[in-house]
C-alpha cells in the first residue's frame, strides 16, 4: 500500500471526530479508503509538519485583528506510561502538582478583543535536541511573531517568563508585557516584593538591570498572592485585571487540545512521528475552532454530535433484546 494515501487532511480529520482511539490503527480501520496501518505510521515518521503551518492557518485572523494580546504558558503532555518515546522527560507539570514523565510544550495565543482565541506558535521543549532553554525558546518566539508583523497590545504570562532577560527581549521589541514576578523578586535597593506595601494603584519600583516598572499585588479567595508587573505606562489595575485574565484563555487551549484532540494520545516512539502528531493536533483545533464561530457549538458538543445516533441506535437495541 502505497504511503503517500495518508494526507495531513486526513489526519486532521480524524483527530477531528474520533473520540477514544487515536493511533495508526485506529485510523487504518475507519478510512474511508484502503490504507494499512503501517501506512500511516511511515507517513507519520516521514511527514515534516512544523509549527509555521500553524502560522499559515491563523495569520489573517491575528493580523485582522484590531487588538489582541500574545499569552504565553507551557503545557506537559502526559507519557507516564510510556517509556520509549524519544522527546519524554521528567518535568513538573502544574495540572498535576507533581514531576511527571512527559512532552513540554510551550505554546504561544493570540486573544482578541472579544476573547477569541487563535494558537500561533509553539516549541517542544527538548534541550538535547535543539540546546535550547524554555527561556531561550521563549524569546525566539517573541522574534518571530515581530518579523511576522504582530502587533500585540501587550505580552502576557507567568512568572516563569518573568525572567530580567525576557523582559528587556519584549521591551526591544517595542512591544509592552504584563508577567509574574515572584514574591522573593528583588527591586530598588535590596528589597522584595512580598514585603513591599503595594496599594491598589500599583506601586512603581526599579527593577535592577531593567528601569522602572508599575507592579501589583492580587489576593486570591483561597488567600494565595500573585504579583504581576508592567512596563505598561499610567495603567489602571482594572486593565492589569482585565490583560492577566485573558490568560485563562490558554487553560482552557490546553483542555481541549488534549480531551478533543488527541495530544496526549499518539504512542508513536520517534521524535519526528511526536511532532507531527503534535502539529497536527493542533490544526484539528483550529477546524474545531471554525465550527464554534460558525455554529457556536463547543467543542464536547461536536465530539458528542458525531457520536449521538450511534449510542441512540445501541440503546434502541439494548432495549428490544433486554
Amino acid at each position: 500500500m502505497s504511503k503517500s494515501l495518508c494526507s495531513k487532511e486526513l489526519y486532521c480529520s480524524f483527530l477531528k471526530v474520533t473520540s477514544q482511539r487515536y493511533s495508526s490503527l485506529a485510523l487504518s480501520e475507519v478510512s474511508p479508503f484502503e490504507i494499512s496501518h503501517d501506512s500511516i505510521s511511515r507517513w507519520l515518521e516521514e511527514a515534516k509538519c512544523q509549527p509555521k503551518d500553524i502560522w499559515s492557518e491563523v495569520k489573517d485572523c491575528v493580523l485582522g485583528s484590531e487588538s489582541g494580546v500574545i499569552v504565553a504558558d507551557e503545557t506537559v503532555l502526559n507519557k507516564n506510561r510510556s517509556n520509549k518515546i524519544e522527546l519524554v522527560r521528567w518535568q513538573y507539570s502544574g495540572t498535576v502538582h507533581d514531576i511527571l514523565r512527559g512532552i513540554g510544550m510551550l505554546n504561544f495565543l493570540w486573544v482578541d478583543e472579544n476573547r477569541d482565541v487563535c494558537p500561533m506558535d509553539f516549541r517542544i521543549w527538548e534541550p538535547k535536541e535543539d540546546g535550547q532553554t524554555k527561556n531561550d525558546q521563549f524569546r525566539e518566539m517573541l522574534k518571530i511573531a515581530k518579523r511576522r508583523e504582530v502587533k500585540p497590545e501587550a505580552v502576557v504570562a507567568d512568572s516563569w517568563y518573568g525572567s530580567l532577560d525576557n523582559c528587556k527581549c519584549i521591551r526591544d521589541l517595542g512591544w509592552n508585557w504584563v508577567i509574574g514576578l515572584r514574591k522573593n523578586r528583588v527591586v530598588n535597593k535590596g528589597e522584595k516584593l512580598e514585603k513591599l506595601l503595594i496599594p491598589e494603584s500599583g506601586l512603581k519600583v526599579h527593577l535592577r538591570g531593567y528601569g522602572f516598572i508599575t507592579v501589583f499585588r492580587f489576593v486570591a479567595k483561597n488567600g494565595r498572592t500573585d504579583y504581576f508587573g508592567t512596563n505598561i505606562e499610567n495603567v489602571s489595575k482594572d486593565k492589569i485585571v482585565s490583560l492577566v485574565g485573558k490568560r485563562w484563555q490558554i487553560e482552557v487551549f490546553h483542555k481541549e487540545l488534549k480531551q478533543t484532540c488527541g495530544l496526549e494520545c499518539s504512542q508513536a516512539r520517534t521524535s519526528r512521528s511526536q511532532r507531527n502528531h503534535i502539529v497536527l493536533s493542533v490544526l484539528s483545533w483550529i477546524k474545531k475552532q471554525e465550527l464554534r464561530r460558525k455554529q457556536n457549538i463547543t467543542f464536547y458538543r461536536q465530539k458528542w454530535n458525531i457520536i449521538k445516533q450511534s449510542v441512540a441506535q445501541q440503546l434502541e437495541y439494548e432495549l428490544l433484546v433486554t
